[in-house]
């Protein structure tokens, strides 16, 4: 449960300082706008596939994503 807790705090930590729109992500890697949602709430976590999309257009590495670096 902790890397969900992990994954949720930096996962809505990046969409703030992006200029990037929950429904424009939600439409370039392929999920809906409640999927999105449901990353930012903690109540799921992406597949690899989609894990590997957030970070090339958030510009993140997946490592920081979850939690294993700084």
């Amino acid at each position: 449960m902790k890397s969900i807790t992990r994954f949720q705090e930096r996962f809505t930590e990046c969409l703030r300082y992006t200029a990037v729109k929950q429904s424009e992500l939600a439409r370039e890697v392929g999920v809906s706008k409640q999927c999105i949602s449901d990353y930012k709430a903690g109540k799921s976590m992406p597949s690899l596939d989609t894990l590997f999309l957030l970070c090339k257009k958030l510009d993140v590495s997946a490592d920081y994503l979850l939690g294993l670096e700084d």
